[in-house]
């Protein structure tokens, strides 16, 4: 369906990467294109079946790819091609009709994969368990404000794979609806303003004209570590008490992946 098609890049595909980029995207656009054609099936049979008003449908996924933005290929990084993902929902009986042209609602607020549980029994009138960790955005999604500017936690807790061979360790990390802030094991590693500079290509990190932010974000996430029970170990540590060091994912040799820009570096040395 898209040999031979012109693909657009986004901007931080690096140039000997382009040609690369595209042929990936190619493939990786007609698998989207039959997803597609599926989705718009099931759709089709809530509306012969009578129950669509009544149904509600959530499309989503479990992570990105970085086809090749920033030079990276696959999952387990923190910038926005790897960590977001689309969250569409529909629910006709309680926030309006499902018919084609309808106006939809997008919030811009970052929603944390845990909070997807206690979000759709809201939306069914459920209380959700106390044992469940997340918060229920029913109430935003039925129309109500996002509380304040709310960040999604970004987490490698174990580099294994792509992410040692691209030389990247453990991190932690926060995503609001304008900036991301990550804090490698080793200190403070990446700060984006995304509204500036979406496609993250110029790191703040460090940068004089953003001490207050950086310093801020940096007390959030802290925050957030606590409050998530998470003491932020050295990744050995938490391989060590699962027993997974024989695990080959866990072993693979670690490279190097500095930023095509310039502006950061990888943070796993090499054994």
């Amino acid at each position: 369906m898209y040999r031979g098609r012109e693909i657009r890049l986004r901007p931080n595909v690096p140039p000997d990467k382009r040609q690369e980029a595209a042929e990936i995207l190619r493939g990786y656009y007609a698998h989207m294109a039959a997803l597609d054609d599926c989705l718009d099936r099931l759709l089709a049979t809530l509306d012969r079946a009578g129950i669509a008003r009544d149904t509600i449908v959530v499309f989503t996924s479990d992570h990105g790819d970085m086809m090749l933005s920033q030079g990276l290929t696959t999952k387990l990084y923190p910038w926005d091609e790897s960590i977001r993902v689309p969250f569409l929902l529909r629910y006709p009986r309680r926030l309006g009709s499902s018919r084609p042209g309808s106006k939809a609602q997008r919030i811009r607020a970052p929603l944390n994969s845990p909070d997807i549980l206690p979000t759709l029994l809201g939306l069914c009138g459920i209380r959700a368990p106390s044992s469940v960790e997340g918060a229920d955005w029913s109430q935003v999604i039925a129309g109500g404000e996002p509380p304040g500017d709310t960040g999604a936690l970004i987490t490698l807790a174990v580099p294994i794979t792509e992410a040692r061979r691209y030389g990247f360790a453990e991190y932690r990390g926060l995503r609001t609806a304008r900036h991301t802030y990550v804090r490698s094991i080793r200190g403070p590693w990446l700060l984006y303003d995304n509204e500036r500079d979406p496609y993250q290509m110029h790191n703040l990190c460090g940068k004089p004209e953003a001490r207050d932010l950086q310093r801020g974000m940096d007390g959030a996430l802290d925050r957030e570590l606590k409050r998530r029970h998470d003491e932020f170990l050295p990744a050995a540590e938490y391989v060590k008490r699962a027993g997974l060091g024989h695990y080959g994912e866990v072993n693979v040799k670690v490279g190097r992946h500095p930023s095509p820009w310039g502006d950061w570096d990888s943070t796993l040395q090499p054994l």
